[in-house]
């Protein structure tokens, strides 16, 4: 049981997992959306809420505090300038994680964590190089197969 443990270490150090998390928050800023583990995802989650609070502020006191840990001073405009201004009217809970199923290699349960409000369907990628191939159109010469 887990009583009275209030932080989750995901099998590394406590330097290690703070890096791991800065750098995981510094790509879902960036990139809007990511795909990782569960566990990961569930602390990610309040690591970026945290972030977002503080950009809502909007003071250089609170900036700074943001730039401790996203060390990119573009992602941290975006985040004050673009997503922050989003929340405004929101007390909270600016991400979401959706599992999207287990990883093909080692069977991990898989998430997608973006921001709340964005349309998540159009950022999970297919799993394999197959499924991408598949949704491409035909070329035109190929002959394909007709289903009955």
């Amino acid at each position: 049981m887990r009583h009275g443990r209030k932080v989750r270490k995901l099998g590394r150090t406590s330097s290690h997992r703070k890096a791991l998390l800065k750098n995981l928050a510094t790509s879902l800023i960036e990139a809007g959306s990511i795909r990782t583990t569960d566990a990961k995802a569930k602390v990610l989650r309040g690591v970026v809420d945290r972030l977002v609070t503080f950009a809502k502020r909007g003071d250089l006191a609170a900036r700074r505090h943001v730039l401790r840990s996203v060390r990119d001073p573009k992602v941290v405009k975006r985040l004050f300038d673009e997503i922050a201004p989003r929340f405004v009217d929101r007390e909270g809970g600016y991400t979401r994680v959706l599992k999207i199923g287990a990883r093909r290699g080692d069977g991990a349960a898989m998430s997608l964590v973006t921001f709340s409000g964005e349309e998540a369907v159009k950022a999970v990628a297919p799993a394999s190089g197959a499924e991408a191939k598949s949704s491409e159109p035909k070329a035109e010469g190929t002959t394909a197969k007709t289903e009955a």
